[in-house]
């Protein structure tokens, strides 16, 4: 049976699975949800994601929610398909597990915020809260000096290949680069140079063009 992604346009959760599809060479089905007509509260769609969020996953009798554990799984399961996105040595994955952690509990909820109130809020006509804004960027900032120094000694946050730890700051990274947070990425070489390397990554470049 087929790969069904069940996402919304322009939701990070669902570019995640999109990147590592991409990543993984996969060919699935999109459905779309419009999130504005509240598809993703609906009866249906809760059977599947019963917080009615994106994106929900089916693979074959296989349902999943929740972006990372989605991302886990076709990495592990689809492992002799497409990139490597996974180490399979224990210690390089241990390490990989720590940055894959601090994406989602350090970096994840200040870019989240400032990718509301720095891209989407002006894109629906709403004013960005410079309270709110000046809060998550200082934030940002003590999360990218630590990630700073760690790519001053290895190319990708879990070592020197690119893995799941990378892929899953590709969809914040790039609303952020059209916000004036960009200045935070770029004041620092090191995540400067991680950033152009991991977003010219051409599976990257057909998740967001397909």
């Amino acid at each position: 049976m087929a790969i069904k992604l069940y996402g919304a346009a322009g939701s990070t959760a669902t570019l995640q699975v999109q990147a590592c599809l991409a990543e993984k060479d996969l060919h699935y089905e999109f459905v779309s949800i419009n999130m504005s007509y509240k598809e993703h509260k609906t009866p249906e769609f809760l059977s599947r994601n019963p917080f009615g969020q994106v994106p929900a996953f089916e693979d074959g009798d296989l349902k999943l929610f929740e972006s990372r554990a989605i991302t886990q799984y076709l990495a592990h399961t689809y492992a002799d398909k497409g990139n490597d996105v996974i180490i399979k040595d224990p210690k390089k994955m241990a390490i990989v597990a720590v940055w894959i952690e601090v994406e989602s509990q350090k970096f994840d909820p200040a870019c989240s915020k400032l990718v509301w109130e720095l891209g989407y809020k002006p894109m629906f006509g709403m004013t960005s809260d410079d309270v709110v804004v000046e809060e998550n960027e200082k934030k940002l900032e003590q999360v990218l000096d630590v990630y700073e120094s760690r790519l001053s000694q290895s190319k990708y946050l879990g070592g020197d290949s690119f893995t799941l730890a990378d892929l899953h700051h590709l969809p914040v990274i790039k609303y952020l680069m059209g916000t004036k947070a960009k200045r935070l990425f770029e004041a620092r070489p090191h995540v400067s140079a991680w950033v152009a390397d991991i977003q010219s990554r051409p599976a990257w470049v057909k998740a967001i063009t397909t």
